[in-house]
């Protein structure tokens, strides 16, 4: 047997595979059930030539250079900032919402005085939550609060979850900034880039290792049980450690009820014509059942007649229909979890990484920082 089995080909699995490989020299067999490595940053170049992210867009910003020196180790990345705009009342207007939003939005004299309230309250150059400024002391600075909060967040955010935004965990509302400044860049952090040739490109050097297998087309579940605090390949007990990225509660059989995911309906759409926006995203929070298109061309530059979009419908997540992309970020839902945490605790040979199994919200550069933390306790 193997010493360790990972369960999931996504960044949490493959990253974690090829340190216990590379540095530990452990043999590590990875199964996945969908029919390519990489998870939902899979990405392929489409009829148009264009390289399109079959899960939605994935673009790869991080602080940390432990992450970003560990990454540029598998393939050549190019710098990327990304920008993002969001279609309110027929206008076209700057995401996060910072000084250029509010000169689009407001007229002169009010944005001026809006500007001057930040600048003096919280600072130039920060950003502050949506939350905050809709608690602040100041009546100017509150409706400014509720503007956003009306109509960038609350409408976007039904069609995103399904539910009111009041039902939203509050975190999830933390995460909408307003910038104190005119930049208009959709991320902060010091690294910003996506890999030139595409994710599949970094992934499959990843995992290009003599100690590591890779299963496609294989549902780990089929193998794998856990009875009475023990695992069980095959029906016999596994000493290895099992590194479990999936559903947890699937991995529990349910004991609990299963868990709330949302999902994405995603169309694709090859269109002949060099372009067909002016930016990477295109938000519509308040129109449309889709949420937002992407134009995959402005990410991967492409001498091409043709462009490729992506329309995101949210829907809920139907176990066998679709994908569970998002945990649901509500109390009842974290409550449940938190009893099948339990019961994964009990088992000393388990390792749940990732948004699936840890049911909570990754990006990109959080779960590579995480699965590089796990291989170091390990």
């Amino acid at each position: 047997m193997s010493d360790y089995i990972v369960v999931g080909a996504g960044f949490a699995g493959c990253v974690l595979a090829e340190r216990l490989a590379e540095v530990y020299g452990r043999d590590v067999r990875i199964i996945e059930q969908r029919s390519h490595i990489g998870g939902n940053c899979y990405d392929e170049r489409d009829n148009s030539g264009v390289i399109v992210h079959r899960y939605g867009p994935h673009l790869f910003h991080t602080d940390s250079t432990e992450v970003y020196e560990y990454l540029q180790g598998f393939g050549e990345w190019r710098e990327y900032h990304h920008k993002v705009v969001a279609s309110v009342d027929d206008e076209i207007v700057a995401l996060p919402f910072s000084f250029k939003t509010l000169y689009q939005t407001f007229e002169e004299s009010k944005a001026d005085r809006l500007k001057e309230l930040l600048i003096s309250k919280y600072g130039e150059g920060n950003r502050v939550s949506v939350l905050k400024l809709r608690e602040d002391s100041d009546t100017l600075l509150r409706e400014l609060g509720d503007y956003i909060y009306e109509k960038i967040f609350v409408h976007y955010t039904a069609k995103q979850w399904g539910i009111d935004a009041s039902q939203v965990d509050p975190s999830v509302l933390a995460r909408v900034p307003v910038l104190t400044s005119y930049d208009d860049g959709y991320f902060n952090d010091r690294y910003q880039m996506l890999p030139t040739e595409g994710y599949s490109k970094i992934f499959q050097k990843i995992i290009d290792h003599p100690l590591i297998t890779v299963e496609l087309n294989r549902s780990a579940l089929e193998m794998i049980s856990i009875k009475e605090n023990q695992i069980y390949l095959d029906g016999e007990p596994y000493g290895g450690k099992l590194i479990y990225t999936g559903k947890i509660d699937e991995l529990f059989g349910y004991t609990y009820g299963k868990l709330a995911y949302r999902s994405l309906d995603l169309q694709f759409e090859v269109i002949d014509k060099e372009y067909y926006q002016d930016f990477a995203v295109v938000n519509y929070p308040n129109e449309h059942d889709y949420t937002r298109i992407t134009e995959f061309k402005h990410m991967h530059p492409t001498e091409s007649d043709q462009t490729t979009i992506l329309r995101e419908y949210p829907q809920d997540y139907v176990s066998g229909m679709n994908i569970p992309y998002y945990p649901m970020p509500t109390d009842e839902a974290h409550g449940i979890y938190l009893r099948y945490k339990e019961l994964a605790d009990r088992v000393s040979n388990l390792i749940l990484l990732g948004r699936l199994a840890e049911y909570r919200y990754y990006d990109m550069d959080d779960i590579v920082e995480r699965a590089l933390d796990i291989y170091k306790e390990l």
